[in-house]
């Protein structure tokens, strides 16, 4: 993804806290930023729930063969389904 350069002014308060944050976080400030945009603008919520939905159907006969292949609605006894 190719980066465009944004500059902002900050109070030194804020600037110290982003600085800190970051290094807590062991990361750039740059980054601190960005991920946090990212978070307001809700793409972490759909970044989650695509590995959320990827991690699924990667298991999803792991999920039938433990809990059976009711869907919806189903909320069956967990030993149901079971060989």
């Amino acid at each position: 993804m190719a980066k465009t350069q944004l500059n902002v002014r900050v109070d030194e308060g804020t600037a110290r806290a982003a600085r800190e944050r970051a290094l807590a976080r062991g990361m750039s400030v740059n980054r601190y930023i960005e991920e946090l945009v990212r978070q307001d603008t809700g793409e972490a919520g759909r970044t989650f729930v695509e590995a959320a939905a990827d991690f699924m159907k990667s298991y999803e006969a792991v999920f039938a063969e433990e809990f059976g292949t009711h869907r919806e609605g189903s909320r069956g006894h967990r030993g149901e389904g079971r060989r």
